[in-house]
């Protein structure tokens, strides 16, 4: 998911709880119901810079869909902000659309409920088969050994933008491959009075990314292998560390962006402020800002050592956004050829070029647009180094707590209080007590 929506991430609670015995969503909203088998309702996800931008970029494409099937598609653009409250009310309800979008770090928590449509072998047959999406997008679709709970339809991936112009300024010739090289880089940045690295302090999602990858760099993980919270093992707590050393040891994160939330460290690298940034495809953002595709260059997030690959030296979580249909729905005929239409080859090309995404079907991948210098970053970081955050049913928890953690470890760092292991260990210890029990 893009850091935009961060005020959604993480809200699934204990309210999942409450909601596992839900029967599911409907069609109650006004579509798909046995007396209209012509018509589907469809909440979509805020893909573009706003709402309209996302009904000029959908509309054409479902009056295409019904040209072709004679189904209606009633949609709905609903904000990051509203998604998530807006799915649980349905899951408890049984009142909703018969197909939405929903965040794919959401899909473990989400299928816990037992709303959404399990995607078996059958139901991947009506859409052309599970081995048309690349396999990291669907580490991204709910619990290991169980059918997933969503098909994937946007992906998203980490990368490091950096000021071209700041670069050549400070001698520096090449981005940073490693977390040393970035802070060595930033010493000569600084020594040329500009600021480092945006972050955003304040953003728990933000947070949840970075330091699970850097945990997945430090060989760690912050559950067990049957999903039990261990928060505060060394590898997690050297994670959380080394992320928040790079403003409170390293002094490349400035102090100010420790209240960052919403975008300002973007704000800051497109007006020439900051010399890097850790983004998630962010040239659509960065070009609504007004700067220039020349102006900036992009490169695969550091490792700790060495080039970017598998296991330790992962330097990317999985995002993305991935489509889901109620299990309830009074139109599943429709729901599924309208899924497999969004996800067909031809709608992939055109919808994520429209969002500058990239597609997580293969079959669209060879479309030239995906091949230019900031998509063939993200997607080679997709393929070869990017790992799905813990598909397991706690994982909102996970993120609003251990996100808070690192929130608060930002915050003290900024008021220039020594962030030290036993500190850093002590809050991941804290987050771990606030998680439901197994």
């Amino acid at each position: 998911m893009r850091s935009i929506r961060a005020a959604a991430v993480g809200a699934v609670t204990l309210s999942l709880a409450l909601a596992a015995s839900a029967c599911g969503g409907g069609s109650s909203t006004g579509g798909g119901s046995n007396d209209a088998p012509k018509t589907l309702t469809y909440w979509a996800s805020n893909q573009g810079t706003s709402i309209e931008v996302d009904k000029k970029v959908l509309q054409p494409e479902l009056d295409k869909f019904e040209k072709q099937t004679g189904i209606k598609v009633k949609f709905e653009v609903v904000p990051w902000s509203d998604l998530l409250n807006r799915i649980l009310t349905a899951t408890t309800s049984g009142q909703g659309p018969d197909v939405l979008n929903i965040g794919n770090t959401w899909s473990a928590s989400l299928q816990a409920t037992g709303a959404l449509l399990p995607w078996d072998a059958k139901n991947f047959g009506k859409i052309g088969g599970k081995d048309r999406f690349v396999d990291s997008a669907l580490g991204s679709t709910g619990v290991t050994g169980q059918d997933p709970a969503a098909v994937p339809l946007y992906s998203m991936a980490y990368a490091l933008y950096y000021n071209k112009n700041i670069f050549a300024d400070a001698g520096i010739a090449k981005p940073p491959a490693t977390w040393a090289e970035l802070v060595a880089d930033g010493k000569k940045i600084q020594a040329k009075g500009k600021n480092v690295l945006g972050a955003e302090g304040a953003n728990v999602s933000e947070n949840i990314h970075h330091v699970f990858v850097f945990a997945k760099q430090h060989g760690a993980d912050f559950f067990t292998a049957d999903g039990k919270a261990d928060f505060a093992n060394d590898g997690a707590v050297a994670a959380v560390k080394q992320y928040v050393d790079l403003m409170a040891k390293d002094k490349a994160i400035p102090k100010g962006n420790a209240e960052y939330a919403q975008n300002q460290s973007v704000s800051d690298f497109a007006k020439g402020n900051t010399a890097m940034l850790l983004w998630q495809s962010a040239s659509a953002n960065l070009k609504n800002q007004g700067m220039s595709e020349a102006d900036y260059g992009i490169a695969p997030v550091p490792v700790q050592s060495g080039t970017p690959g598998a296991g330790a030296q992962a330097n990317s979580m999985v995002a993305g956004i991935n489509m889901a249909v109620f299990k309830n729905t009074h139109n599943l005929d429709g729901a599924t050829k309208f899924v497999k239409f969004m996800t067909s080859d031809d709608e992939q090309k055109i919808l994520n070029k429209a969002y500058s995404t990239i597609p997580p079907v293969k079959g669209a991948q060879s479309d030239p647009a995906f091949d230019t210098p900031a998509n063939a970053v993200l997607k080679n970081t997709l393929a070869t180094s990017a790992v799905a955050l813990p598909q397991v049913a706690a994982e909102s928890q996970f993120e609003t707590t251990v996100g808070t953690a690192v929130k608060d470890l930002f915050a003290d760092a900024a008021a220039g209080r020594t962030v030290t292991t036993e500190a850093v260990k002590a809050k991941l210890l804290k987050a771990q007590q606030q998680m439901p029990a197994k």
